[in-house]
């Protein structure tokens, strides 16, 4: 029973996941710090305060506090804009540096000489015009 659980945490899969659930915390914190300590200030300085929290309309008697869900909304959109553009864009842009082009596929024709026609590769004569075709490349 044991060595089954071992083996299950051993497995490559849950130690990735675990190390990436570890690594994505630390980078939530690392987000909303810098949301909150630089991105959110610019707001402020523009629009007057980066907080909605105090935004609310009375319908009766009932009070509904909107702000707290804008400010939400608007810190998530931050929070995402960070990261797309500090963490997708130039992590994408690595990735696409370091893919190299595939190798170009070995041919299966060539040109027939005499007719111009292709053949397969591997042809000792023209299947078009019945000359003989020598060696691999015409």
């Amino acid at each position: 029973m044991l060595s089954g659980f071992k083996q299950f945490i051993l497995r490559g899969n849950v130690v990735d996941m675990a190390v990436g659930i570890v690594i994505g915390a630390a980078f939530g914190t690392v987000v909303t710090s810098l949301v909150k300590s630089l991105i959110e200030p610019l707001i402020a300085l523009v629009a007057g305060k980066p907080d909605f929290s105090s935004v609310s309309f009375t319908i009766g008697q009932t009070a509904f506090p909107v702000g707290v869900f804008i400010t939400a909304v608007v810190n998530f959109l931050l929070i995402a804009a960070a990261v797309y553009f500090f963490v997708v864009t130039p992590i994408n842009a690595l990735v696409a540096r370091m893919r190299k082009a595939p190798a170009p596929a070995d041919p299966t024709t060539k040109k027939c000489p005499e007719c111009l026609s292709e053949i397969p590769i591997d042809a000792r004569r023209c299947a078009h015009c019945s000359q003989p075709v020598m060696g691999k490349a015409a």
